[in-house]
């Protein structure tokens, strides 16, 4: 089978590597190819110069080299419909297709959804850059923390917590006045602010059943202690404690949320296939816990699939072969029964400007029990491994004996890398350590 993954980030290193250990890829002797490629990615697939988002050139790949199947991991070529050009190619892909991506693109669309559906989720209202002064309005109603967030797609970091009305102000002004989100922000939606934990939950569907993966937490903030800016990741660690979500929970995640969104999205012509990322945040109510949805993601999310995928014990190309070929039901998911975390190590400067071209040493010196996901690296003409983006790196480490071990192991690694102005979070995990 020749297999192509669209993406070359530290997801996408994520799902190459539970690719190719997977019995279906070695027994078959299968090929993997990947667009753009890392410094990660092409030790272990076959670099594609094509960018993700280039849905002609993806096609044309894919139909010159007799490619079976691609797995598409950004939302931005799901966003502009990658999918289904391809699967109007005749070649099989792990992703929804473009209406069904709208489930992340338009933010808007989603809250609406979700009410139509019933759904919990945060009370809100949308605006656009035309009816502005009518949220200005609104912000004299609402109550502070409130949630600004842009409609379309913003690299995970369109959405700005607002503690007083001079501050939510400023972030209407610099939606729609300053555009620091582009034309993502043109569309915002202001909405209540949930009180609770945050829970990562994906759920591997062929838009009829689905198989939920261990569930993990994302940590957001650039700044220790949850502060500062709003990133794509700093770090994640899975599964959470029975404390965090146990079954009861699931169940209410499942009836209440997971169930009635595929139903709507199948209703409304939009049946949702792949990875559907489920954002909650758990709120204590009544002496329990309830779940209400954050956001949805069309794909893995980036970190918690670095933190995620190497708990999965069984095949993982045949559960994604599996989601496209309706047959989720029949699979049998089995996980490995420990504990992960992973570390991101960022440029300095992120998640504003930053530099890049660093040279990253240390890299051999990590343990061979450890996982290093490049997020944005390449090799230079001297074949040294070098920085291209704000994210760089993600090392993950698992353990059998505790969350508290994995991360200790996790940072043991995170020390042996170094690059200048290299930077990560020291407290990824605190609230399971607690």
């Amino acid at each position: 089978m020749n297999i192509l993954i669209a993406g070359n980030g530290g997801r996408e290193h994520a799902l190459a590597t539970g690719i190719i250990n997977s019995e279906s890829f070695r027994s078959s002797n299968s090929r993997l190819y990947c667009t753009s490629g890392s410094a990660g990615l092409d030790l272990i697939s076959k670099p594609v110069n094509i960018k993700p988002s280039d849905i002609q050139g993806i096609t044309s790949f894919a139909e010159s080299e007799k490619i079976d199947f691609v797995v598409v991991g950004p939302e931005l070529p799901l966003s502009l419909g990658l999918a289904d050009v391809l699967r109007d190619a005749g070649i099989k892909v792990f992703g929804p297709g473009k209406l069904a991506a709208e489930i992340e693109s338009s933010k808007i669309f989603a809250k609406e959804l979700m009410n139509d559906a019933g759904i919990p989720t945060a009370k809100f209202r949308s605006f656009n850059s035309e009816k502005f002064k009518e949220a200005f309005e609104y912000i004299n109603e609402i109550k502070f923390p409130s949630v600004i967030k842009a409609d379309g797609l913003a690299a995970g970091k369109g959405v700005i917590i607002v503690n007083s009305k001079s501050e939510a102000e400023n972030a209407i002004n610099s939606f729609t006045k300053e555009k620091i989100f582009g034309e993502a922000g043109a569309g915002f939606v202001i909405e209540s602010y949930l009180q609770g934990y945050e829970v990562s939950l994906f759920a591997v569907t062929d838009g009829e059943n689905y198989l939920l993966l261990p569930p993990s937490q994302d940590h957001k903030r650039i700044g220790e202690g949850d502060t500062g800016k709003n990133t794509g990741g700093m770090g994640a660690y899975a599964p959470l404690l029975t404390e965090q979500i146990d079954g009861e929970l699931t169940k209410k995640i499942e009836n209440k949320i997971i169930k009635p969104v595929l139903r709507e999205m199948k209703n409304r012509d939009r049946k949702y296939t792949g990875c559907l990322y489920c954002g909650l945040m758990i709120a204590e109510e009544n002496g329990g816990k309830e779940p209400y949805v954050i956001e949805f993601n069309c794909r893995f999310g980036d970190p918690e699939t670095q933190a995620v995928l190497p708990l999965i014990k069984s095949d993982f190309l045949d559960l994604l072969l599996a989601s496209v070929e309706n047959r989720i039901e029949k699979y049998k998911l089995e996980f490995y029964d420990k504990y992960s975390c992973c570390v991101i190590l960022s440029s300095g400067g992120y998640p504003d400007g930053y530099e890049t071209g660093k040279t990253i040493t240390g890299l051999d010196n990590v343990s061979d029990d450890c996982f290093v996901f490049h997020s944005g690296t390449k090799f230079n003409e001297d074949k040294q491994v070098i920085t291209t983006g704000g994210r760089v790196l993600g090392v993950t480490a698992l353990s059998e004996i505790s969350h508290k071990d994995a991360i200790g192991k996790c940072y043991e690694n995170v020390k042996l890398i170094n690059f200048e102005n290299c930077y990560f979070r020291r407290d990824i995990g605190y609230r399971v350590l607690k």
